[in-house]
């Protein structure tokens, strides 16, 4: 009977459906693979996801309190999965179509492709201007409310056929979701699209209106849009496209405008995403918003940043934590962060801040509750942008039209340790590190392959034992690097 039943087991767990990555209750480390795979990024070398070891599981071996150790039980899952990507701006199209065809190529293989690539999955675009744009433009003649000479014909140029692309590259799908940075001048109490101002309460179903408009008009185009978020940072008046609602103003623009148009207008489905800014006051936005059952019907999650959110020099990412205990039934989505004041020197010395910024911040907010990860722009030329207001920044991969070469940072491999292992529908498990140096994430996937991720900041090669259950393997990693550990199961 007992062999009936572990031959049942293991049959559910290779069966394609969502409940064999719930197969694991007794003795997990068995049903895998006793040689896991190790694939490594570090700093000042040439390992650049690059597999790096093949080891294998022995005996258990229990940790000493003077080692450094990661211990990962898959019996404990958490959050589904949604995936890992960038936003497709202006900005990255119109580089994209400076390169050459050959360049344009490699950059989408190497993004969108699993097998050759990191394999993206999520995406955000844009709903007309923003300062990653050459310049500012709506999609409608200045004071035209009732939206008649709606059209965007100006992103059929470059953004439109550059996201058509990353979808062919993604296999046919993206998670895509769209932002606004600002509604059109007439809308708005400052009669300007950049500076910040409030949107005029008269122009509040106009600017649901424009959100519909946008949607169909995308999908007509063979975009699908699978969801939005109300305004991008709704609490920062910038020199670029900004607009400010306090928490107040947001929930009922939500509840009484874009919540019930969308319904209207059969685009019910449609997940919108609430704040989009940053972690500081993400649960003082969640409480706002979410003690109203009128608009947290609405609402599928909450979009944060990584901006202007450090106290003492440290990450608030338990802000996230506190809104995912508040509202478990509300989704965490990261939707923007990226290294600013661009500096080509940084690249050149592959500055580990740049890239350990982005390992720091995804498996904090995956241990927190997040459930997808999306970089800001996808591509940047040499000089950090376009950007019509000289806010230049950094991206994990560099176009340069003049030379027509493409630079691919570290960061672009941290973020490959992530999405090309993580695939959507995972299930985040739980994992444990004993040493500040090594920080670290685990997920197990639909395929029942599991995927560790164990960042190494300190200036020091680290050796750890790694533990499931009852076997341990021993890892080495060197400075400054990341890991991500692949574990699969057994035939």
């Amino acid at each position: 009977m007992k062999n009936i039943t572990t031959a049942f087991l293991l049959l559910i767990l290779f069966s394609g459906c969502q409940q064999k990555t719930n197969t694991i209750l007794s003795d997990s480390a068995n049903q895998f693979d006793k040689t896991i795979k190790v694939y490594t990024t570090a700093h000042h070398t040439n390992l650049k996801l690059t597999l790096t070891d093949s080891i294998l599981f022995e005996d258990f071996q229990q940790p000493l309190e003077t080692e450094s150790s990661i211990s990962v039980n898959p019996r404990n899952q958490f959050q589904s999965f949604l995936g890992i990507g960038a936003a497709l701006t202006d900005a990255s199209a119109e580089t994209f179509y400076k390169l050459p065809k050959a360049q344009q190529e490699k950059l989408l293989e190497a993004y969108f492709s699993q097998e050759k690539g990191i394999g993206y999955t999520l995406a955000r675009t844009i709903i007309h201007s923003c300062d990653f744009s050459s310049a500012s433009y709506t999609y409608v003649d200045e004071g035209d409310a009732e939206l008649k000479t709606f059209n965007i014909d100006h992103d059929k140029q470059f953004r439109i056929p550059f996201t058509k692309k990353a979808i062919a590259a993604a296999g046919g799908k993206l998670t895509m979701y769209a932002s606004p940075w600002s509604p059109p001048a007439f809308m708005k109490t400052n009669n300007n699209m950049l500076q910040g101002g409030k949107l005029k309460p008269e122009y509040y179903q106009a600017w649901a209106n424009y959100f519909v408009k946008f949607i169909n008009a995308y999908e007509k185009e063979g975009i699908p849009i699978w969801g939005l978020s109300i305004q991008n940072e709704p609490m920062a008046t910038q020199r670029w496209e900004s607009c400010i609602y306090t928490a107040e103003e947001e929930r009922d623009f939500l509840k009484n405008n874009l919540g019930p148009t969308l319904e209207k207008e059969g685009l019910g489905a449609k997940k919108i995403i609430v704040w989009d800014h940053n972690r500081d006051l993400i649960y003082q936005r969640a409480n706002v918003i979410l003690n109203d059952p009128e608009a947290a019907k609405y609402v599928w999650g909450i979009g944060f940043h990584w901006y202007e959110d450090w106290k003492d020099g440290v990450p608030m990412f338990d802000n996230v934590r506190k809104v995912h205990e508040a509202y478990p039934d509300k989704n965490l989505i990261f939707t923007e962060g990226t290294n600013e004041k661009y500096d080509l020197n940084r690249i050149k010395e592959e500055d580990p801040k740049l890239a350990e910024r982005y390992g720091k911040s995804m498996i904090n907010d995956f241990n927190n509750g997040t459930v997808g990860w999306t970089d800001w722009n996808i591509l940047l030329d040499e000089t950090g942008g376009p950007n019509h207001v000289g806010n230049l920044c950094f991206a994990p991969v560099h176009g340069n039209t003049k030379t027509g070469e493409l630079t691919f940072t570290n960061s672009y491999y941290y973020l490959g340790h992530f999405s090309k292992f993580i695939r959507p529908g995972a299930k985040r498990i739980s994992s444990g590190s004993s040493s500040n140096k090594l920080l670290t994430t685990a997920f197990i996937n639909e395929d029942g392959s599991m995927a560790i991720v164990v960042m190494n900041q300190s200036d020091d090669a680290v050796s750890y034992s790694l533990t499931l259950d009852l076997k341990t393997a021993q890892v080495k990693t060197p400075p400054h690097a990341i890991q991500t550990i692949i574990i699969k199961p057994a035939q």
